[in-house]
């Protein structure tokens, strides 16, 4: 019996140009307006994206900068044009991340008695402080098994969608924020999310207030029903500026602030009982 690897059936690795010109069209540039910003003539950049021409390692970084391309993304625009990824990626419980990881435990600490947590780029919890839990109980057992994710959580009619009385704002809120998101990373496990997101039922009646505040995308209102009342927040979320490891990059902290007095006494008693 023949056991050898079978290599015809094996993807054939897309050229960098391929990738190159993705990226282009995708940051809406032609090559004039991508050539004048990389400081390049418009034939050079021609001549690369259509394999005439090998760009250097420095080329491709200049490109991938000005074209805002993820770190991610630019390890595989460097392996496609024959480069050593540059870029590393450890999981945050990784001693390398330590000090990292210290900030980030930290950050939610000192938020509390509001709710605060860290997530990945597909929106999978990776940690939270004390107050979280308290708002998630209640869920479906199953949504909260495994690795969290908390878009699904919150929209999800098994989740906590039954308890957010601006339903439907909130939910133009994370599509609005999934849409930037897919947007700038061109990531199709985003794409897949926002599509099974959309599936999920809107709400009507109690559920369908407006509440003012809101800036799309950005900051948004959330009134949220618990056994301790209706608890008013302002969500808000916070990204590394400058981070050179693809995991700090790809790390957001979503903080919720009380949006009334009411809403803070509330958080300051329910943390009371966990002391």
């Amino acid at each position: 019996m023949n056991t050898a690897p079978d290599f015809a059936h094996r993807p054939t690795p897309r050229p960098f140009g391929e990738h190159l010109k993705h990226w282009r069209q995708h940051r809406r540039l032609s090559q004039l307006d991508l050539a004048h910003q990389a400081n390049i003539s418009t034939r050079h950049l021609s001549f690369v994206e259509t394999g005439r021409s090998a760009p250097s390692r420095e080329m491709v970084l200049r490109l991938a900068a000005r074209l805002d391309v993820p770190l991610r993304e630019r390890n595989t625009l460097l392996v496609a044009a024959g480069y050593a990824p540059m870029y590393k990626e450890h999981a945050l419980s990784d001693p390398a991340l330590a000090n990292a990881r210290s900030a980030v435990e930290l950050i939610l600490k000192s938020h509390e008695p509001y709710p605060a947590l860290a997530v990945d780029r597909h929106w999978s919890l990776l940690a939270a402080n004390r107050m979280v839990p308290l708002l998630m109980a209640g869920a479906d057992p199953a949504l909260l098994e495994g690795q969290v994710n908390v878009l699904r959580l919150s929209l999800h009619p098994r989740g906590l969608a039954s308890r957010i009385l601006n339903l439907n704002q909130w939910r133009a809120h994370i599509f609005e924020r999934l849409r930037q998101q897919i947007e700038v990373t061109n990531d199709q496990a985003l794409a897949d999310l926002l599509q099974e997101l959309r599936t999920y039922p809107a709400a009507n009646g109690a559920q369908d207030i407006r509440i003012d505040g809101e800036h799309l995308g950005v900051v948004m209102p959330l009134s949220f029903r618990t056994p301790a009342g209706v608890l008013n927040f302002i969500s808000t979320t916070t990204v590394f500026g400058t981070p050179i490891d693809i995991t700090l990059q790809e790390l957001a902290l979503e903080t919720f602030f009380p949006a009334d007095q009411a809403t803070s006494g509330a958080l300051r008693d329910l943390v009371a009982q966990l002391e």
